[in-house]
């Protein structure tokens, strides 16, 4: 079987990117299972408390690890991107090497093993604005591509192999394109830097929070609690998912304005000082268009599939958020 676990056996389960926000979220919730977890990452993972056995090993994955981590996994979550983001992307090579030659080398890596049995299935964390300038204002995954950034056209790129594989049967592979994530962390040092989390340690500076448009520019948030078990639910179903990307979101489309102003409320609450100003600045010269087009998502397609839905409305997740940053604060 190639290392692979029989019918009788618990499955191998591996997390790449486990150390990381929406990494440890996933590793977490795949904790509470009864499975062979093996957690990697370059830094050191939390080993979460549940029924999964956990394996944590440390490696730098572009560095000729990769083969060995992922050995008989029946499973493979991968959620390891370059930690620069968009901005990286469009000048560091590093960023391509990362964001698609992982994939590539995961790809080849499990081509190599050849079981018995269904081929692994691999998760893969893709992102809501691979799409580009949204070309309408709800997007439920129909639409064509057409990546706006590098970074975009990366993740595209990794996802687009991953199809291929999927149509040779090299695997079963599935893309969960993501929303804005927040939310707390799951574990000590998995830093969310997205906006959400960016504006609730502002205010509890007691700095201004700073926008770029006039505030009614739309996201879709999604806590990574409820992303995490989206991971899980693509797991438990895959049969229906595999061979095509899927659209998460919770189908609201939050005017970041809004956003920042409750959080100003929340955190004043939890000070005792007064609300910080919202306030609208003047754009980077390299602001992405992406940043000024509403986003919100349909993703009625992935809960017919498998059954998901966000769980925690956004004034539960930001006061959670906040709660946990004013500690690290």
């Amino acid at each position: 079987m190639n290392g692979r676990s029989t019918a009788s056996a618990r499955p191998v389960v591996t997390v790449l990117g486990s150390s990381g926000f929406v990494g440890s979220a996933v590793l977490a919730a795949l904790a509470t299972r009864p499975v062979r977890l093996r957690a990697v990452a370059r830094g050191p993972s939390a080993v979460p408390h549940g029924a999964a056995t956990v394996d944590v090993r440390q490696a730098d994955l572009s560095s000729g690890a990769l083969p060995e981590a992922v050995a008989g996994s029946d499973v493979v979550v991968c959620l390891v991107t370059h930690s620069g983001g968009w901005r990286a992307a469009e000048s560091d090579p590093e960023s391509a090497r990362v964001n698609v030659g992982i994939m590539r080398d995961l790809l080849a890596a499990l081509g190599t093993e050849r079981p018995a049995g269904p081929p692994p299935l691999v998760v893969y964390a893709g992102a809501a604005s691979q799409v580009g300038l949204p070309p309408r204002s709800v997007l439920d995954g129909s639409e064509q591509d057409r990546p706006a950034t590098e970074y975009d056209r990366q993740k595209l790129a990794a996802e687009e192999l991953l199809m291929a594989a999927d149509a040779e049967g090299t695997v079963r592979g599935v893309s969960l394109r993501l929303p804005t994530v927040f939310g707390e962390a799951c574990a000590p040092g998995a830093r969310d830097r997205g906006v959400v989390s960016a504006m609730i340690r502002r205010a509890l500076r007691q700095e201004p929070l700073t926008m770029w448009h006039d505030g009614t520019v739309k996201r879709d948030l999604v806590h990574v609690a409820d992303v995490a078990d989206a991971f899980a639910a693509a797991i438990d179903r895959p049969s229906p998912l595999t061979g095509r990307h899927w659209l998460l979101g919770a189908g609201r489309g939050d005017a970041l304005g809004d956003v920042f102003h409750e959080v100003a409320r929340i955190v004043a609450a939890r000070t005792g000082r007064r609300p910080v100003p919202v306030v609208s600045v003047d754009a980077p010269a390299d602001a992405p268009a992406t940043d000024f087009a509403d986003v919100t998502i349909d993703s009625s397609p992935f809960r017919a599939a498998t059954g998901w839905s966000p769980r925690l409305p956004l004034r539960e997740g930001l006061d959670r958020t906040v709660a946990a940053l004013s500690q690290e604060s």
